[in-house]
């Protein structure tokens, strides 16, 4: 086992690394930017080093900067948690050069998985069910004719990178052509990888993906299913698990498949393979990030199994102890992502001090956070700022718990997505299980006209 890791991440994800480790008697190292000088991971690891300026691109992204850390401080491993380097195979290559230990797959594994179209390709051949597409295509006359092939609508996609971007929803074939280079300049822009390919609209569906864990000795495990349909610009909002829509034979079948997708690439630690599931019960592969999920302790309320401590195990070498036999699925687990912006601004950020917080607590209540009273959000980072979790017996207690630990969590200093979240939770398509990938455009519209007449 590893007797010191480098946390290479910052937030509420570098927070809980740290948890983990000191759980497992191990030793943690903290990297920093200038403006998280004073963030909670900084205080709570056993060493700390200053990294860079506040921009991610001369911190968290500085690689040359981390692996000096890792080196000097004696690191045996560097756990990348979810977002900045913990996808990125160049950083994962310059870790094995450097004999520190990546927590997570391959570099190999990474780049392999991360090209969508080669994944897609990978999965096919495996007798795993993908959305019907194309392969990469160069030239947008020929995409286009491949478009309408396929029939409008159509999603044009970046075969590098993810958060939504290189995506374009091609409703008609008149918009083809300028939706095609936008996709893929944002792509080149974002990933300095342009090229895209074209798979068919599905609509309505929801958003399902399976949790694995796979050792370095060719076991797999599945942990059953987070249901993550509440999206606004393919970013998710709200997780739950199990999903409302799925039965036991469509779950028996969906973790086959990711397990056979697993299998299918020699996959090792953690990873999530996530399904388009359509009205007709029939799901389809989309990809497979190879990284810890924000939506993790979902996962972790209703199958007791801490995914951190097991995929340090695995990095370690360990085999793992969980067969599938054993994994089961106690009661309903939710999560709302706690952001600091003001939904009623367009989502526009939100920064500033936090002059009071007050985190609710109970049985099966759990926040996930790094902020603390006094602590003061900067506007470099992501705006998220904590993850509420509840579990309960069934779907409906673990709503009414959710309200009501929504009800008294209290952040004050900021503007935040509380309320929009208690309004989700009371919406009628959420609280009978049927909503789709497409609740929160229709739920915003709603809204909007609302207020509208309220004027």
């Amino acid at each position: 086992m590893f007797s010191k890791i480098l946390i290479a991440n910052r937030g509420e994800i570098a927070v809980r690394i740290i948890r983990a480790c000191r759980e497992m008697g191990i030793s943690t190292v903290a990297v920093y930017s200038q403006a998280d000088k004073d963030a909670l991971h900084v205080s709570i690891a056993d060493e700390s080093y200053c990294i860079g300026g506040p921009q991610v691109a001369d911190s968290y992204l500085n690689m040359a900067a981390i692996l000096t850390v890792a080196v000097v401080s004696g690191a045996q491993a560097i756990h990348p948690g979810y977002g900045l380097l913990s996808e990125n195979a160049k950083f994962v290559s310059l870790c094995e050069k450097c004999n520190i230990e990546f927590i997570g797959p391959s570099s190999e594994m990474i780049s392999k998985l991360g090209d969508k179209d080669e994944a897609r390709r990978t999965m096919k051949n495996a007798g795993v069910p993908v959305t019907p597409g194309t392969d990469i295509i160069d030239d947008v006359g020929t995409a286009k004719q491949k478009a309408a092939e396929i029939g409008f609508p159509v999603l044009i996609k970046a075969r590098s990178g993810g958060g939504g971007r290189g995506i374009r929803l091609v409703r008609r074939e008149e918009e083809f052509e300028n939706a095609f280079n936008s996709a893929s300049a944002e792509a080149a822009s974002a990933f300095g990888d342009g090229a895209v390919y074209i798979e068919k609209y599905l609509k309505p569906v929801k958003h399902i993906e399976m949790q694995l864990l796979c050792d370095k000795f060719g076991n797999v495990i599945c942990l059953g299913e987070r249901e993550c349909s509440v999206q606004r610009k393919n970013q998710k909002l709200i997780e739950e698990s199990p999903s409302p829509a799925i039965t036991p034979e469509i779950r028996a079948n969906m973790m086959a498949a990711a397990k056979k997708a697993a299998l299918a690439v020699g996959y090792e630690n953690a990873g999530t393979v996530e399904f388009l599931l359509d009205e007709n019960k029939n799901f389809y592969f989309m990809e497979m990030n190879t990284r810890l999920q924000v939506e993790h302790p979902v996962t972790e309320m209703v199958t007791g199994i801490d995914l951190v401590q097991w995929q340090i195990r695995i990095a370690a070498g360990a085999r793992l102890t969980v067969t599938q036999e054993k994994v089961y699925l106690h009661g309903n687990a939710i999560e709302c992502r706690i952001n600091s912006e003001d939904p009623d601004n367009n989502f526009r950020p939100s920064c500033g001090t936090i002059n009071l917080l007050h985190i609710p607590g109970g049985p099966n209540v759990r926040f996930d956070t790094a902020i603390y009273q006094d602590y003061t959000v900067p506007p470099y980072y992501d705006s998220m700022i904590g993850k509420l979790i509840v579990q309960a017996r069934s779907r409906e207690l673990a709503i009414r718990k959710m309200k009501m630990a929504l009800s008294e969590l209290i952040i004050l200093g900021v503007i935040h997505n509380r309320g929009l979240h208690l309004d989700i939770l009371s919406d009628e398509d959420f609280v009978n299980g049927t909503y789709t990938t497409s609740f929160m455009e229709e739920f915003e519209k709603r809204h909007r006209a609302a207020k509208k007449e309220n004027e």
